[in-house]
């Protein structure tokens, strides 16, 4: 039989996969994503520039990719980490908190995805990317708007949480404010005074802050 006729094997394409994801991660959290070539992604895989083509047909292909890749791995880390799978016994007010918790373990132990998140938004902003390309990236922060959305239906019941601002501002005030002070600490970007600061301690301040934000009038 010739090899057109040969039947791929799956474990060996996943696997051949997930090291382009992975190099490619490593070299594109490194420094930026423009400055990264598919030439050198492939060969740092071991693989030539064909073979890395056959699995991703364009860079922004790969991108997107390696970022829905990611964050999949992180929200898989979040629902090891739940008391229960589905929250059973908490309050909505509980698992707020067990989220804002996640963007501080996310700083704490994964910095380099912090950065590599900057320069991902840095690079769809500059219109690398188009919208049809992105459609898998959206669909995963669509998994994570879902399981927000039972939280505030879940509020909507206990009123540990408040239910008055609508559930698209609440999401959107806590992830974009969380991951942008995050992301702020991770690469840097912020005051340091001479006597020096503890980075988890005015992370922490700032997640007290949001509970307050949407429990103080809790009805």
């Amino acid at each position: 039989m010739g090899t057109a006729g040969r039947k791929k094997d799956p474990v060996k394409t996943a696997a051949t996969r997930n090291t382009f994801l992975e190099k490619s991660y490593e070299l594109f959290s490194a420094g930026t994503i423009e400055s990264v070539t598919m030439s050198e992604i492939a060969k740092a895989s071991g693989y030539n520039d064909m073979t890395l083509y056959r699995y991703f047909p364009s860079k922004p292909v790969l991108v997107v990719a390696v970022a829905t890749w990611k964050w999949e791995q992180f929200q898989e880390q979040n629902r090891k980490r739940r008391p229960s799978e589905n929250f059973e016994g908490m309050t909505a007010a509980e698992i707020y908190e067990f989220y804002l918790d996640s963007f501080l373990l996310l700083y704490k132990n994964q910095r380099d995805l912090l950065r590599f998140n900057q320069f991902f938004n840095v690079y769809v902003q500059s219109g690398h990317i188009e919208t049809q390309t992105l459609k898998p990236y959206h669909e995963m922060i669509a998994r994570l708007r879902e399981r927000f959305h039972h939280m505030y239906l879940k509020a909507e019941n206990d009123k540990t949480l408040r239910t008055d601002e609508t559930e698209e501002k609440m999401f959107s005030a806590t992830i974009h404010l969380m991951l942008a002070v995050v992301t702020r600490y991770a690469v840097g970007l912020v005051y340091i005074p001479e006597t020096g600061f503890d980075a988890m301690e005015e992370l922490k301040t700032i997640k007290t802050a949001l509970i307050r934000e949407y429990t103080s009038f809790a009805e």
